[in-house]
């Protein structure tokens, strides 16, 4: 069992930054890639970005390409989710996600472990 815990969210101005953070319970990284994904209100969940393990490449939804940037702390076991120009239609819920096998890992069905989520709201 993977627990997976977010931190970083909040109210933040249209233009404006915030960075989410996911710690990991594991010591070493072991599944297949770590995702982020987002759920407002009335809406499905939805992929936003993806890092993988083995090979440390990242994909993006193409809401959030150029604006947004995964990473991964490998010695802490920590994925951060840097969020740059942030609108008013990223206001959301995020939740980081562990996929342990190879999958559609824009598809939130194939992850395996989920984190309690954060809420990140962008509004004037």
């Amino acid at each position: 069992q993977v627990r997976l815990v977010e931190s970083g969210g909040g109210l933040v101005q249209p233009g404006g930054s915030l960075r989410l953070s996911c710690a990991s319970s594991e010591r070493t990284f072991s599944g297949y890639a770590m995702g982020w994904f987002r759920q407002a209100p009335g809406k499905e969940r939805e992929f936003v970005a993806v890092i993988f393990r083995s090979v440390g490449k990242a994909d993006y939804s193409d809401s959030v390409k150029g604006r947004f940037t995964i990473s991964r702390d490998s010695a802490k076991n920590t994925v951060a989710l840097q969020m740059d120009s942030l609108k008013t239609e990223d206001t959301a819920v995020y939740y980081c996600a562990v996929s342990t096998f190879p999958g559609r890992y824009r598809d939130y069905t194939s992850y395996d472990f989920w984190g309690q989520g954060t809420q990140v709201t962008v509004s004037s």
